[in-house]
């Protein structure tokens, strides 16, 4: 219980205190994904219940889902703005480039 504490921790810091690059967002976003995995997991063992692990399953295809949208919204990112600089993300919103 305590390593997953530590690991959403870890994650929730590195998410606030790094706002310059879009991809190590993404990570810390994971890893915070992972110790609730570690959470369901560790209650499913405890209480003899496999409704923990149906959790983490769907937590992970909601984190595969959302890793797959973060890195189209990156390269979209970077092909237009050549950084990946978050705080350049809302210069993005009149662009003729996502305009169909």
């Amino acid at each position: 219980m305590l390593t997953s504490l530590v690991l959403f921790a870890m994650g929730a810091v590195g998410t606030f205190l790094n706002r310059r690059n879009f991809i190590i967002m993404l990570m810390c976003i994971e890893v915070m994904l992972l110790a609730t995995n570690l959470v369901f997991l560790t209650a499913s063992v405890a209480l003899d219940d496999l409704t923990g692990q149906l959790l983490a399953l769907w937590v992970m295809t909601a984190a595969a889902a959302e890793t797959a949208l973060g890195l189209a919204l990156c390269v979209l990112h970077y092909r237009l703005r050549s950084t990946l600089d978050v705080e350049l993300i809302n210069l993005m919103k009149g662009s003729a480039f996502y305009r169909v």
